[in-house]
């Protein structure tokens, strides 16, 4: 099964990156996911299930830790000749 997941991090900064989402691009960008799109409101990664089940918790653990105080996320299926 493959999978994507939207999230943002919280609270915003648009002069400067804060420390959670700077740590939530790291976690995405360092887990076994087929694509990543990081931008300033949001963000995308697709991959297998496991893969990105655990690039979700690490995200939801680590952003919290690095001061985050919302994560809003959604991990949609994605259906086989979709992508």
């Amino acid at each position: 099964m493959r999978l994507r997941v939207e999230f943002t991090t919280e609270p915003f900064d648009l002069d400067e990156a804060p420390a959670h989402a700077v740590v939530a691009r790291e976690v995405v960008e360092a887990a076994e996911l087929d694509a990543v799109d990081v931008g300033p409101f949001g963000n995308t990664a697709e991959g297998g299930a496991d893969a990105v089940l655990t690039a979700v918790d690490a995200l939801l653990r680590k952003t919290l830790e690095a001061g985050a105080t919302r994560v809003s996320l959604q991990v949609n299926v994605i259906e086989k000749g979709e992508a």
